[in-house]
């Protein structure tokens, strides 16, 4: 009971209560007792029916008679007949229509309608409410016809029939042999108990369970225990009729956008084959580009997808064939945490040819570098744990040779020395560690490792050192967070430090050089033995050499990176002059030193959830949390044009023509931009919370909107697309279990052949469509690093477009249509999540 009651009332107001309980159990009781006499009474029927009915001459039962809904047999009764996953969670079933469809007020159908209504669930994903949308009194069925559907609204795909006069008198029998089902089933809707869950029939919850259906069908979900009813088109005359298996389309990964360098390193090399590969994302990225230097992008982009969570950090081979990758720990779909693992592949194949340190990583690798005096026989690992673990393994049997606890501090770096295999250098926060491995002259021999901590003596200690590069002298350059580039030269052994497992010599710093304002992130050595070094506050990236007047360094060229693409976080060599840079606005710019450099790899920064594709051109629209809107060329692959929104997008959507662009921002307000100009035609606020959807409507509107109520009378209703998470026709895309919140996004493809879903597990799925069957299977794509937040056609259906959240990467797939060339699906066997990001300051 609602409201509280005066002074005294306590104990009549507890009284009330404790009688309100009785009577729900008495309630239910009676339910269990009316389903029993309901079942009995229908076996009677099927017995009498054969007799009754057929032996009187009477016309077999039509799709209009109340007696028999659509798709079964005219000889049964209308039963329920459960389609759900009989779990605490989900359930789908045959419900009554909730209400007299014949007494509907509700306005007449609209064409070129942009959703399909299902509750008051909104296109994010969030738990919907059912909404009964029924305008008679609950529980109350009464016998009124189905109403026709006008003739101007077929449901594509389908077919409806209507009653004749022959019918009416099969309809009276059918009336007359239902009275005593009305009596005792009218209480049976379970919105009309108050939302609760629908009670079994004995046998437990894996039986099947019997209903009256005398005025419609509708299908009902239960999302943790809520009711979602979504009504089935009268075209439908069984759910049987409908598709059921994986669709014949296949999706192929055809062009990744982005490039992770806001939070990683190591993440930028150039193979034997002229690709450069890099990493965003599951995805390892191999980019062939087109042009000359400095020139437009181009080219044509390969993936090694076989990592199952973030990729972190990447080591090249000295064959420059051979790639190792280190991803990140990541979680399953019941939340339990996974380990991180370390991929060696062929670059060539993309086939995966050893799989290292599966249990011996903790949270995720940080760093790693292949051995180069020995041809790569070895690989050294530091994994993100607290100790920081350092440890050697064996390429080709996979197996650790030495392992060892190497500081409490973040490592950001590490590398064998080129000319010495047991020399191996990591750099981080506040240290800079030379160490020794006693294992080096065989496989087999284990060895140790120890460790000389590096002196700064004179010279300031920089709170990080985020890089370093040895020289052909055996020299080692550091780059620190002062903007300095420390040498490192070797010196005799320590003969003072005894039980230090012989270290062969130490080093000291023997010059510096102040390169660049604020942190170097980079250094790289090409091959004429000058040295780049790129800088973080100042953008600048500087060629240098041997000073002509002994040790140190001399400047000799310098070129300076645009703001808009940040800061430089890697640097690789291209063939002759040409550079590759990576910055950490995401971007992989590509040039040279005198003629400057250009983006031929350009992405978002931050989370994205705003997505829409052109109405007739290969193009689409992105924005998210770093307040850019940004309009990609799906053909040249490339960023068209990007402006700064100052405020957090979360959806968009062209107009019909393509000529402008309506945008939803976090704070209520949204913006219409000419796509041409980039201009704001219009500024409008709807109060002062977020905007998860806007949508033109795909012609104009006569006499302007209205709200539909009764969604019943939408059950029939075309529309151009259909993106709501929830209703009839993909309520099978539900997983078991779903709390209402796993689906983000659900795009129909324009031929309606199949629909794409985004979900919270970091996966695509396609299906077809319709989908509503529970448990429908489905092909599923991994890739993304976070929650998929987006999908959507392109506007001949010829790819897909998905946006992965806090990865910031977009994934641009091909649709293949059955018999078409490309690789098979590729399901990952475990679900992939973000790790969390590295200190930004170093």
């Amino acid at each position: 009971m609602d409201g509280a009651g005066g002074p005294g009332e306590g104990p009549a107001q507890e009284a009330l209560q404790s009688l309100s309980r009785r009577l729900k159990v008495q309630e239910e009781e009676m339910e269990l007792v009316k389903a029993a006499l309901a079942e009995a009474l229908r076996l009677l029927r099927l017995q009498a029916a054969p007799t009754s009915l057929q032996g009187s001459g009477a016309p077999a039962p039509t799709r209009d008679s109340l007696a028999a809904p659509p798709g079964l047999p005219p000889t049964c009764s209308p039963v329920m007949v459960s389609r759900g996953t009989q779990t605490e969670e989900t359930q789908v079933e045959m419900e009554p229509s909730p209400g007299p469809p014949g007494l509907s007020n509700g306005p007449p159908a609209l064409h070129g309608g942009s959703e399909e209504p299902g509750g008051t669930q909104s296109e994010g994903g969030g738990s919907s409410s059912s909404g009964t949308g029924s305008p008679g009194p609950p529980g109350a069925l009464r016998l009124v016809q189905p109403p026709q559907r006008a003739a101007d609204t077929p449901w594509r795909n389908s077919s409806s029939s209507s009653s004749s006069p022959s019918d009416r008198p099969r309809q009276k029998l059918s009336r007359k042999a239902a009275s005593s089902a009305n009596l005792l089933m009218r209480s049976g809707s379970t919105e009309s108990r108050g939302g609760k869950e629908p009670l079994s029939s004995p046998g437990g919850p894996g039986s099947r369970r019997s209903n009256y259906n005398l005025e419609g069908i509708s299908v009902k979900m239960f999302l943790r225990g809520r009711p979602i009813t979504m009504y089935i088109p009268s075209g439908i005359r069984s759910l049987e009729e409908l598709p059921s298996g994986p669709p014949p389309e296949t999706l192929s990964l055809d062009w990744v956008y982005g490039y992770r360098g806001r939070d990683s390193r190591s993440n930028l090399f150039v193979l034997r084959s002229g690709e450069v590969v890099y990493f965003i994302a599951c995805v390892v990225v191999l980019y062939r580009p087109g042009g000359g230097p400095g020139g437009p992008g181009g080219g044509g982009q390969r993936h090694y997808r076989g990592h199952t969570d973030c990729v972190r950090c990447l080591a090249v081979h000295p064959d420059g064939v051979r790639v190792a990758s280190g991803q990140t720990a990541g979680v399953d779909k019941d939340g339990k945490p996974l380990q991180p693992v370390v991929h060696v592949w062929d670059s060539e194949t993309l086939l995966k040819l050893q799989e290292i340190g599966l249990g011996a990583f903790e949270r995720g690798v940080g760093a790693l570098a292949f051995s180069i005096m020995d041809q790569g026989a070895f690989l050294c690992v530091v994994d993100d744990s607290n100790e920081h673990m350092l440890s050697v393994w064996d390429c080709n049997r996979g197996t650790k040779l030495a392992e060892i606890k190497s500081t409490n501090d973040s490592v950001l770096a590490v590398g064998f020395s080129p000319r010495d295999s047991s020399c191996i250098v990591t750099s981080g926060k506040s240290h800079v560690h030379f160490w020794n491995w006693s294992g080096a002259a065989g496989a087999l021999a284990n060895g140790t490792l120890t460790r000389k901590q590096g002196v700064f003596g004179k010279y300031k200690k920089p709170k990080f050192i985020p890089c370093f590069v040895f020289l052909p002298d055996g020299d080692i350059l550091t780059g620190d967070s002062e903007g300095n580039i420390l040498t490192w030269g070797r010196g005799p052994s320590d003969c003072r430090t005894p039980g230090r497992g012989g270290a062969k010599e130490t080093y000291s710093i023997v010059a510096q050089a102040h390169a660049h304002e604020g942190s170097i992130f980079a250094l790289c050595l090409r091959r004429d033995g000058t040295v780049l070094s790129g800088g973080g506050r100042d953008r600048r990236l500087v060629q240098w050499g041997p000073s002509q007047l002994g040790s140190g360094l001399v400047a000799l060229q310098e070129a300076e990176i645009p703001e808009h693409f940040g800061a430089v976080r890697a640097i690789a060599e291209g063939p002759g002059s040409e550079l590759l840079v990576g910055t950490t606005k995401n971007a992989l710019l590509r040039g040279d030193l005198a003629q400057g450099f250009s983006p031929v790899i350009q992405g978002h920064t931050d989370e994205l959830w705003g997505l829409c594709t052109h109405p007739f051109r290969n193009c689409f629209l992105t924005c998210g949390h770093d307040r850019q809107l940004c309009l990609w060329d799906g053909e040249g692959h490339a960023l068209a044009w990007s402006i700064d929104l100052k405020e957090t997008g979360l959806c968009a959507d062209f107009h019909p023509s393509g000529a402008v662009v309506a945008v939803g921002l976090n704070t209520g307000r949204w913006l219409v931009l000419d796509t041409e100009t980039r201009e704001i035609v219009s500024d409008i606020t709807d109060g002062n919370e977020q905007l998860s959807v806007v949508r033109y409507s795909p012609g104009d509107v006569a006499g302007g909107c209205k709200l539909l109520r009764n969604r019943y009378e939408s059950r029939d209703r075309e529309w151009a697309t259909y993106t709501c998470v929830l209703g009839f026709h993909v309520y099978g895309v539900w997983p078991d279990g779903s709390d209402g919140t796993d689906i983000n996004s659900l795009c129909r493809s324009h031929n309606e052949r199949v629909v794409a879903v985004a979900d919270d597990f970091c996966k695509v799925h396609l299906f077809q469509y319709p989908c509503a069957r529970a448990k429908a299977p489905s092909l599923v794509y991994g890739g993304h690093g976070s929650h998929v937040t987006s999908v959507r056609f392109t506007h001949d259906d010829s790819h897909l477009v998905s946006l992965g959240g806090k990865d910031a990467s977009i994934f641009q797939w091909r649709v293949l249509s059955a018999g078409s060339a490309g690789p098979p699906p590729f399901t990952p066997s475990r679900t992939p999540s973000l790790s969390p990001a590295s200190s930004l300051d170093v």
